[in-house]
């Protein structure tokens, strides 16, 4: 729809913003925790995180949900290079995130029950998109 009136793709920051107005706007009748991540003007990846009520938060990358406190220390040391000494953040490439969240979810899975053993992680490039999903 906004494609038709705009003629133009929704901006990642207009997608997230509609995100966090939707979870407003339904007087909270789901617990749920979102992550919408893309890229913003500049053409560099962006996550934002929301928390149950639809505060959202930009973020380099966020882990939620039942096993978001085991991911996020990975993603931590990994993407943030965070309590690290002499280190610096590696640059994340499409192929180093695709590896981190798959590296993630398995490490997840095989400690948490509640985790499903399966993810949804759409890749959307120029040549159109590929489902991701294992």
């Amino acid at each position: 729809m906004y494609s038709h009136e705009h003629n133009e793709t929704m901006p990642t920051t207009a997608v997230a913003q509609m995100l966090s107005h939707a979870v407003l706007a339904r007087f909270f009748p789901y617990y749920v925790s979102n992550i919408l991540a893309g890229l913003d003007e500049q053409g560099k990846g962006v996550v934002y995180h929301y928390d149950p009520v639809g505060h959202m938060e930009q973020l380099a990358f966020s882990a939620t949900g039942a096993s978001g406190a085991q991911i996020q220390p990975l993603l931590d040391n990994q993407a943030g290079a965070l309590n690290m000494k002499d280190t610096t953040p590696p640059k994340i490439t499409g192929d180093l995130a695709r590896q981190l969240i798959h590296d993630a979810f398995i490490s997840a899975a095989e400690r948490d029950i509640n985790n499903r053993r399966r993810r949804d992680c759409p890749h959307h490039h120029q040549g159109g998109q590929d489902r991701g999903d294992h």
